[in-house]
């Protein structure tokens, strides 16, 4: 019998987790030292609009809320309960919070299977009053959501990125927490995301079926230490691909993974090969690290799809140029010739001192609007192209230092610097948006610099170094064979 998907979005037991209009909150105080509050005031600071409802036996106000000495206190039925307190009582709240009505509920409790069998008991107690009363419920030992659509954080670390399109479901609270300020350099932030702890009852499967049909995810990330339903993660994910690209990194391949995945939450992980064999049936792209995940992520979302893997490398520069084709080849892209039409095109932009050869070296331009307009233009429509890569190197000081040369005022030239660097960016974007063709830039520039952050800002991916640049691409064109092959299924 195959996986039955879900219809509509709505039918997902995490519809209500993620999509809450009321929250019953336990666990939260005035004491700013509890897990509960940290986690409490991220609901409140990120700015949900939904209503919050503390539950604490002794405080009358929680954090500026009128809290309530029991769930049934509470005047409405809220749709979700989120539960961070301690493990030898949580089967008891959650039976009030069936008792009350609650169908949904975040248990960020540990202390259940992940530390053995005294705690897999008290699992096991909490799966049966879930099941008893209808709750769906994530974790225990999780950390939670979060939905920046929503305005909703209910992880105990502070979400600072912008609301994305990438769909993060994963076996490790610190991959939904810590991320945030990481995506944000690279102007990226999740659709939604979910940590799924312990899976007593929601899983990854079920995650990925209701990514697939957020309206707000374009890509979906995974971090997999066990896969529990290995036939349904596989009959699943080849319906996903063809419309939505999957990108999973695994983390329990090796002994020492092993180990660490059984303490961290219960999960038995399996050989390394085993994994390699259960992606590349399910067309899921395989990352081999947290960093490579968000890359693939990055430029299987902004990107258009290649029509194959031929790569056009421009720099201005020899050693990146060298460093970068070499990054391609071991990547397994080829790297092909220009078309006489183009070299003959590039011959009146590109000096004596350059090379027409794939790297495609600049080495300077009298004019560098060339760079960001006329000569990715011509390089990008070339017959032989599939993927253009650029190195992106114009640092805000030296259009500040070549503005000052020619004598503009001090007080203009921030001003000025500016303007020529969104020029930049805005020549290079409108190209981006008019082919159907990638275009991806690789920089050893700090993510601050001007030039990088409107790119960025403007959908362009700009990737640290050629090697990840490289990788990148490779999942994109993995993802076009895996695309066709799984329209079929």
């Amino acid at each position: 019998m195959s996986y039955s998907m879900i219809k509509d979005i709505k039918e997902s037991p995490l519809y209500h987790i993620l999509n809450p209009e009321s929250i019953a909150f336990f666990g939260a105080s005035n004491r700013f030292t509890a897990m509960g509050t940290s986690q409490m005031v991220s609901i409140l600071s990120l700015g949900y609009e939904g209503r919050v409802y503390p539950i604490h036996p002794r405080e009358e106000m929680v954090q500026g809320l009128k809290a309530y000495k029991n769930v049934m206190e509470i005047p409405d039925v809220p749709d979700l309960a989120v539960i961070v307190l301690p493990t030898k009582i949580v089967s008891s709240v959650l039976e009030e919070c069936g008792k009350k009505g609650i169908r949904h509920a975040i248990i960020i409790s540990g202390g259940f299977k992940e530390i053995g069998e005294q705690g897999h008991r008290l699992e096991q107690e909490l799966i049966s009053v879930s099941r008893r009363y209808g709750i769906r419920m994530l974790g225990p030992n999780c950390i939670g959501i979060v939905n920046p659509h929503l305005r909703l954080n209910t992880t105990f670390i502070e979400y600072t990125a912008t609301p994305g399109f990438i769909g993060m479901a994963s076996q490790s609270g610190s991959f939904i927490t810590q991320m945030s300020s990481y995506l944000s350099q690279f102007q990226l932030g999740f659709s939604a995301g979910i940590s799924v702890g312990n899976e007593a009852d929601i899983d990854i499967v079920d995650c990925m079926d209701y990514l697939f049909h957020c309206p707000n995810t374009k890509v979906i990330g995974l971090y997999i230490e066990t896969i529990r339903r290995g036939r349904e993660f596989i009959e699943l994910a080849r319906k996903i691909v063809p419309h939505k690209p999957i990108v999973a990194f695994y983390a329990g391949g090796s002994e020492a993974g092993k180990r660490a995945s059984l303490s961290h939450t219960g999960a038995l992980a399996g050989p390394d090969k085993l994994y390699d064999g259960v992606f590349r049936q399910a067309g899921v792209i395989r990352a081999n690290s947290i960093e490579e995940l968000f890359d693939f992520c990055w430029v299987l979302g902004k990107c258009p799809l290649p029509g194959g893997d031929r790569v056009i490398i421009q720099t201005h520069s020899g050693g990146p140029g060298a460093v970068t084709a070499d990054a391609c080849e071991r990547s397994g892209l080829r790297l092909p010739y220009l078309s006489p039409e183009s070299e003959m095109q590039l011959s009146s932009v590109i000096p004596h001192t350059g090379s027409l050869k794939n790297p495609i070296d600049i080495t300077f331009t009298k004019n560098p609007f060339d760079y960001f307009s006329t000569i990715p233009g011509i390089l990008i429509n070339d017959e032989n192209t599939d993927i253009l890569l650029i190195y992106i190197l114009m640092p805000s000081k030296t259009i500040s230092r070549a503005l000052e040369s020619m004598g503009i005022d001090e007080e203009q030239i921030e001003k000025q610097a500016h303007e020529m660097i969104k020029s930049f960016s805005n020549s290079l974007n409108q190209i981006f948006n008019s082919v159907k063709k990638p275009i991806i830039g690789f920089s050893y520039q700090p993510r601050d610099d001007g030039l990088l952050n409107i790119m960025e800002q403007s959908g362009i991916p700009v990737l640290p170094g050629p090697h990840r640049a490289a990788r990148a691409i490779m999942a994109l064109v993995k993802y076009t064979h895996i695309r066709e092959r799984y329209k079929q299924v």
